[in-house]
């Protein structure tokens, strides 16, 4: 069969077989253009990818051809700028007869051909042919395609080389040429020919060409080569001599061989600063046979945040799938990033991502297995890596320690925590303190609260209110018993408080009743202690089954029904206790003050204070009461004039 084949691909016809118009100059039923643009804006990220995916046409013609047993020739493809702009690609692959040609590129979407030819359904071929030719269009107005194929002809004779050439209307030519034609490939393979569209022109750019190259294959198992030319004035134009550079390495980086740990070590370190840009905390080894999968997950070597997305640099058969590829470890690995290879993970439609299947789902639980073995082993001991790990990534041993319990052991050994003695792990805490009861807040402004006291009283009270400490101390309670680790309610720190004498809590009764009072619209009631350090004037304990019940009070007030059930099962309302400490001159003076007005605006100011030095924001409600009681103070000392001290004694004076 020889001449030139115009023609499209058509609509299938009542048979279900394609319809073919033989007149030239007919036109795709398939809008092509729409093809383009729905690769370029809905399937591809970007029209970068564009060489990938003749790079992949490569590999699978190269491998294809080895399949005939046909290996005498190099694996090779070469990329050749074009000069005036544009691109060559020229790989030494199986090439393409005529009816393969129309097969392959003519029929847009059909497969069956592809897949009993060239075997694209098999898992060593990377790509799909047609479909990833026609990505070349979001570049180019037009691609054409050489080839010589290395299958005989129907007569048992060599195939005669074809030329494919189509454009982004729809159109396409199909020509045989003579085997001795010179724009054929002199041995079989395939030369694509792409010519940039007026505002494409970058991406076909030496540089641009030589960059994506090396991100998409430098892992190939073919030799991929670009070819730049010398700078020899004596030889210019198309006969200048050129020099071939290799782009793809020789191996895998984490399967290359070097002369001692330590020279792998270096290299691989080497690799990460290059490709991720970090210089690694440090390495893991990744391998899973099955799922023919190997590579490195690397420590980071700065800490990172739990719901930041960890991606990873991910190949599928060598060739670049993406370097931002999610999901591919548990949530509780973002301290991890990886870089891999791996065989039958399935790519989604436009190879850019993994698709979520059950491979994937087991491919992550053995990756995660593989990391936890890693962090377990590396925890185990007190070595300099353990501790620097520690101090960056905690959190990550605080998330896996939430499901796992064999990482929760070694949570409560390793892991610190913040508390009033001073920052410790939690099994030094509870070995300090072996007849007591360890206590712990839920939150930063409890522990605040109550933190000055609790240490100056001895009591250890550990702060979890940082990200999963409270869930993560709710576990240990549970798995450690023996430490008697609970909540902190606020009768564990009015009971270790010093009572005030008989006597004194007779005298003051009257005004704190007062006080009392004061603080009733803010759920609060207001104690008498004694306390070091005695610089603090009060102190704000929060308890959590209060504060169920003053919901519960809430609602029965708002809801006949609910209320009922709630009043029932709630109890009396505990609300929020004041401890003014009775050693604090301050808390004397407002005491001992005979003005109601006074008392109150006092009482209401050292309640908000006492927020404030939990680290809580002011609400607007809050910024009222403190701004009423400092008018109230202010103009009561105002209104005394300057010899209000006059009528004091000297001892109160020095108050």
């Amino acid at each position: 069969m020889s001449g030139t084949d115009e023609r499209t691909a058509r609509a299938p016809g009542p048979s279900g077989n394609p319809a073919r118009e033989d007149a030239p100059g007919a036109a795709f039923q398939v809008d092509l253009r729409g093809v383009v643009d729905l690769l370029a804006r809905h399937l591809y990220s970007s029209p970068r990818v564009y060489l990938r995916e003749l790079l992949q046409n490569g590999v699978d013609a190269i491998t294809a051809r080895g399949a005939l047993g046909d290996t005498d020739g190099p694996a090779r493809i070469v990329l050749r700028p074009l000069a005036g702009g544009g691109l060559e690609v020229h790989d030494t692959g199986v090439g393409l007869t005529r009816d393969e040609a129309h097969e392959l590129l003519a029929t847009i979407g059909r497969s069956s051909k592809r897949d009993v030819e060239l075997g694209t359904g098999r898992t060593e071929f990377l790509g799909q042919f047609g479909i990833g030719l026609l990505s070349a269009f979001m570049v180019a107005d037009e691609i054409e395609l050489v080839s010589r194929s290395a299958r005989p002809s129907a007569a048992g004779g060599p195939a005669a080389p074809v030329r494919w050439r189509g454009r982004s209307d729809g159109r396409y030519e199909l020509v045989e040429l003579a085997p001795d034609d010179p724009d054929a490939p002199a041995e079989p393979g395939s030369v694509v020919r792409l010519r940039p569209r007026r505002d494409t022109e970058h991406w076909l750019a030496p540089e641009t060409v030589v960059a994506l190259a090396q991100d998409f294959g430098s892992l190939l198992p073919v030799e991929l080569l670009v070819e730049t030319r010398l700078d020899d004035p004596a030889a210019d134009g198309p006969d200048a001599p050129v020099a071939l550079r290799r782009l793809s390495g020789e191996d895998l980086p984490w399967r290359a061989a070097h002369p001692t740990p330590a020279a792998r070590d270096a290299a691989l370190a080497a690799y990460a600063e290059r490709t991720l840009g970090f210089t690694p905390l440090a390495r893991i080894d990744l391998d899973l046979p099955l799922a023919g999968l190997s590579g490195v997950a690397y420590v980071l070597p700065a800490a990172v945040a739990p719901t930041t997305t960890a991606r990873h640099r991910v190949y599928l058969k060598r060739m670049l799938l993406g370097s931002a590829v999610d999901d591919l470890l548990p949530p509780w690995a973002f301290f991890v990033r990886c870089v891999l290879d791996a065989s039958v993970l399935r790519p989604t439609a436009s190879r850019e991502g993994l698709y979520e299947d059950e491979v994937l789902l087991a491919t992550r639980d053995a990756l995660g297995a593989q990391v936890r073995r890693w962090l377990l082993e590396t925890l185990a001991t007190d070595s300099a890596l353990a501790r620097r790990f520690l101090e960056t990534h905690h959190l990550a041993v605080r998330a896996l320690a939430l499901t796992d319990d064999e990482m929760l052991d070694v949570a409560a050994r390793v892991l610190p925590f913040e508390t009033t003695a001073g920052t410790g792990t939690l099994a030094d805490l509870a070995e300090a303190h072996p007849r007591g009861r360890l206590l712990y807040t839920t939150t930063v402004e409890e522990f605040r609260r109550i933190a000055p006291v609790a240490a100056a009283q001895g009591l250890p009270v550990v702060n979890g209110g940082y990200v999963y400490d409270a869930a993560l101390l709710e576990r240990v309670a549970a798995r450690f018993p023996a430490w008697r680790l609970a909540p902190v309610a606020a009768a564990d720190v009015s009971h270790v408080l010093a009572g005030v004498e008989p006597l004194r809590e007779l005298e003051v009764a009257d005004a704190l009743a007062a006080l009392d009072a004061a603080l009733d619209e803010q759920g609060c009631d207001v104690v008498l202690r004694r306390f070091e350090p005695d610089a603090l004037p009060a102190m704000l304990l929060h308890d959590r089954d209060g504060d169920h019940a003053r919901e519960a009070a809430r609602a029965a007030e708002t809801d006949d029904l609910w209320g009922e059930i709630l009043a029932g099962i709630s109890g009396p309302s505990r609300p929020r206790r004041l401890v003014l400490n009775d050693a604090n001159d301050t808390v004397r003076d407002l005491l001992a003050s005979p003005d109601a007005d006074v008392r109150a605006a006092g009482a209401r100011s050292l309640y908000v204070t006492a927020v404030l030095a939990s680290g809580k924001a002011l609400q607007p409600a809050g910024a009222a009461l403190m701004n009423d009681s400092l008018s109230l103070l202010l103009a009561r000392a105002l209104a005394a004039g300057p010899g209000a001290s006059a009528d004091r004694s000297p001892d109160e004076e020095n108050r």
